[in-house]
């Protein structure tokens, strides 16, 4: 039986290519279910996305005459937001996402979050205390050297189009042996 990935993806530049994470992550055997921020519809394909996974895209909280999805094996986060990657480590659950990530690390879920943060954002405090936090309590955060290191506040697109997909899914097979 195959393991199920749920790929979260937030409102950021690289959004609109989670589909080459999906497509990497259906070609090692994983089925994934998509989980999108409600500012992340704005910025991805759902229609595209739910015909490559063969899976609704998932927003919302279910109503409880709706089937349960099934629980995830593992959770990528990509790109994740400030905001996103602050309210995970703070326990905020006011989205589906993040509700679905705040029980993931007492669930023994594996999460690696993959931010897309520029380096104004990525000095604040917060941030940086959030980030120890969360990596405290056994998420893998890939961020600084040899992972995603923040462009300037003033960079341009191009970060965007070199956002690197296949890195959390490398560090998800670490995490998974």
């Amino acid at each position: 039986m195959s393991k199920v990935l749920y790929v979260i993806v937030c409102a950021a530049d690289p959004a609109g290519e989670v589909g080459r994470l999906v497509t990497m992550a259906q070609d090692e055997g994983w089925i994934v279910q998509v989980v999108a921020t409600p500012s992340a519809l704005g910025f991805v394909d759902v229609a595209a996305l739910e015909e490559q996974t063969g899976r609704p895209v998932r927003s919302r909280y279910r109503r409880p005459d709706e089937p349960k999805p099934p629980r995830a094996d593992a959770i990528v986060v990509a790109p994740a937001t400030f905001d996103t990657l602050n309210k995970f480590a703070m326990g905020v659950t006011d989205t589906y996402a993040l509700g679905v990530l705040a029980e993931a690390p007492g669930l023994g879920i594996p999460v690696v979050v993959l931010p897309f943060v520029n380096s104004a954002l990525a000095s604040r405090a917060p941030f940086v205390r959030n980030v120890a936090s969360l990596r405290a309590e056994g998420v893998a955060v890939l961020l600084g050297p040899g992972e995603f290191e923040p462009p300037p506040a003033d960079a341009d697109g191009d970060h965007a189009a070199a956002f690197p997909w296949a890195l959390a899914l490398a560090r998800l097979g670490d995490l998974a042996r």
